[in-house]
């Protein structure tokens, strides 16, 4: 697949047409941000890292029965995906309650409660992405009833499988951070963006320690080198 011209230059991933009008190739930068952009930070390697973990959990998900825009991985840093058509909503599927969420509802930073969240944010970075509902989506034409339905139960079945995934690695999946598109060529709504550290929250299950971006929200260094332990403990339970 050949590489075009660029279309869409985002902080962290470029998006490149290619000769087929209905996949792009999926570029991953080194830059990490943090608190809507207020913080910023390059790592060498990150991109590569993300790319990949990205392109594992996102094939996962595909051979499970989760549609999601991944076709394949392309290069070190890139990879190939179906085109799609952004609804602006961040789908959270959340086993704790932690970072911002635990503030805002006055709990201790890691709750566990009895229940799995799945709650919705409108991605508009000027309103502070704020939480919304169903109604709130549908009112601003963001999305149908049925396509929020199908956004909820698809991020329920993608945590379920991911959580078991990562257990077997030994990391809690803690939260994580969704984003669907409808397909330009026939309409489906599908996962798209990326699974990685940066859109999930991962905690050893033996230390407790983060391996995570709020490595790099909460200045605990070593970004690179967490991010490098969750692709080798996967890459080694999927080997196996």
């Amino acid at each position: 697949m050949i590489k075009k011209e660029l279309v869409f230059d985002g902080n962290e991933k470029q998006v490149f047409a290619t000769e087929d009008p209905h996949k792009v190739i999926f570029h991953f930068k080194d830059v990490t941000l943090a608190y809507n952009s207020i913080k910023r930070a390059r790592f060498d390697g990150k991109g590569l890292l993300t790319n990949r973990i990205s392109a594992m959990l996102l094939g996962y998900l595909n051979h499970n029965g989760v549609r999601t825009h991944f076709i394949e991985q392309t290069g070190e840093r890139e990879q190939l995906c179906r085109k799609i058509e952004v609804i602006p909503i961040e789908v959270f599927w959340r086993k704790r309650i932690a970072g911002t969420l635990a503030v805002r509802l006055g709990v201790e930073d890691g709750f566990c409660p009895g229940n799995t969240i799945v709650d919705l944010q409108y991605n508009d970075d000027a309103l502070d992405n704020p939480v919304i509902n169903k109604h709130h989506a549908v009112a601003l034409g963001l999305a149908s009833y049925e396509e929020l339905d199908i956004m909820v139960a698809v991020a329920r079945k993608a945590g379920s499988l991911l959580e078991a995934l990562f257990h077997k690695a030994g990391i809690e999946l803690v939260d994580m951070k969704l984003e669907f598109g409808r397909t330009s060529d026939n309409g489906e709504l599908i996962l798209s963006d990326e699974i990685s550290p940066d859109t999930c929250r991962l905690w050893d299950e033996a230390t407790g320690e983060r391996l995570d971006k709020d490595r790099f929200r909460l200045d605990l260094s070593d970004v690179v080198a967490s991010y490098r332990t969750v692709l080798e403990r996967l890459e080694n339970i999927m080997a196996n």
